[in-house]
């Protein structure tokens, strides 16, 4: 071993430094929501977690679809309605970063693999444990710590906020070509067994599926599945299948061309009493509550 005075500490440099969050939000819009357009002196991208929105950015509209993200430059005038037609669920994180590397995301759309989603649902449940600003409402300008906060809750969410933007970098550049090592290949075909899976239920998600007809569709065995299910998306196959179920029926109450009774029926529910019974055990309240709260929220 050397001596003390042998060791160089190395700095490590940072290619995004993010210093200061302004705003986070979890937003599901109904069918004919439209903002008023801002700008402003900080970054800002805004993704599409369902569904789908038209976003303008400057003088030009994108149509952004399920799994698209969109970033907005500062002082970048920009504003985002939905197309009277489907009701979106959207996320936005706006942010200060003075990094040069920052210009990489101006006017691109990027569509954003199963890890970098998981990266924002990650933001999105820190920021429910640090700050008690309410993360649907569209109009806050700020964030509000809460009195007890879950500890490193705000750190977290720096991290994975870098993290999610090394990751569009890399994904999305011609010039970063990584060797994928084996580790790498199974975790990439792992998760095309989850979303594959996911696909097809949503596909039947106005039929009725049992255990055995996914897995006779996905070609595994069972036991595999349900681990490999459960690692990744942190529910049993079924559990999600029925969450997939309710979040169409927020959609569809959002839309509001049928009422509950219709609702019931297109999603395979036997009865409106089992579909209002399984709406409030996943959505923690009543189908008429919801349908409320959006108008509330509106």
């Amino acid at each position: 071993m050397g001596t003390r005075d042998a060791y160089t500490p190395l700095r490590f440099k940072e290619e995004f430094v993010i210093k200061n969050v302004v705003t986070i939000h979890y937003l599901e819009y109904a069918k004919d929501f439209k903002f008023t357009g801002e700008k402003h002196d900080f970054w800002e991208f805004i993704y599409v977690d369902k569904g789908e929105i038209n976003a303008i950015a400057e003088d030009t509209t994108h149509r952004l679809q399920q799994g698209d993200v969109l970033f907005h430059k500062p002082g970048e005038f920009h504003n985002v309605y939905s197309n009277g037609v489907i009701a979106p669920n959207i996320a936005i994180v706006s942010f200060v970063c003075k990094s040069k590397a920052m210009s990489f995301f101006q006017n691109k759309v990027f569509h954003v693999t199963k890890e970098e989603k998981n990266l924002l649902s990650s933001i999105i449940k820190e920021a429910t444990k640090a700050f008690c600003t309410p993360l649907n409402d569209p109009f806050t300008n700020g964030l509000k710590r809460k009195a007890e906060p879950s500890f490193g809750a705000e750190q977290m969410i720096l991290l994975h906020l870098t993290q999610f933007l090394l990751s569009l970098y890399r994904n999305n550049s011609i010039s970063y070509t990584p060797k994928a090592s084996l580790s790498v290949l199974k975790e990439r075909m792992d998760n095309d067994i989850v979303e594959d899976v996911i696909e097809f239920l949503n596909e039947n998600i106005g039929n009725t599926l049992s255990f055995s007809d996914v897995l006779k569709y996905s070609k595994t065995n069972s036991t595999g599945l349900k681990m490999l299910f459960k690692e990744k998306t942190g529910m049993g196959v079924m559990q999600y299948f029925n969450y997939l179920k309710i979040e169409r029926a927020k959609m569809l109450i959002r839309e509001d061309n049928y009422n509950f009774t219709q609702i019931a029926g297109i999603l395979a529910y036997d009865s409106i009493h089992y579909f209002s019974k399984q709406f409030k055990k996943i959505a923690k309240m009543t189908p008429s509550e919801y349908a409320s709260s959006v108008k509330i929220a509106l």
